[in-house]
């Protein structure tokens, strides 16, 4: 079925992408880079708002962070939310150079996807991938 093999063509991604991550000496896990992407688009979210993009629960999220922060990517700024106290989370400089250079790491992979699949075939996987997502998103709740 159509579910089964987006399950398994998930299972071979993160198995891929945890085996290049140490071959290239990328010095994060891809769960660490996914984290610092979105911030790098995302800037200055809380917390509950991070996990709620990258789909992972709060405490999880906090020991990404934490990972993060202590390598000097990110950094915690406490501020006010509704009147209650809330940690920022903030790219540091040094979170954006490890980005751009991660990507620069990966784009040779990426191009040899390309030399086998058409772009635009690529560009319509990636909207049938999202029109499903949008479908299951409203069909499910997500407790985070």
């Amino acid at each position: 079925t159509i579910f089964y093999q987006i399950e398994l063509t998930a299972k071979y991604t993160k198995m891929l992408g945890a085996q290049l991550f140490g071959r290239l000496g990328i010095g994060l896990t891809p769960e660490e880079f996914s984290t610092l992407d979105t911030l790098s688009s995302n800037d200055g979210l809380c917390q509950r708002d991070l996990a709620k993009l990258i789909l992972k629960d709060r405490a999880n999220t906090g020991k990404l962070l934490d990972s993060l922060e202590a390598k000097g990517l990110i950094e915690r700024e406490l501020s006010v939310k509704n009147n209650r106290p809330v940690k920022f989370v903030r790219i540091t400089e040094e979170g954006l150079k490890k980005t751009k250079e991660t990507y620069e790491k990966l784009t040779p992979h990426h191009e040899k996807v390309e030399e086998r699949i058409k772009n635009s075939d690529l560009e319509k996987i990636g909207e049938l991938l999202k029109d499903l997502r949008e479908i299951m998103e409203d069909s499910m709740e997500i407790d985070i």
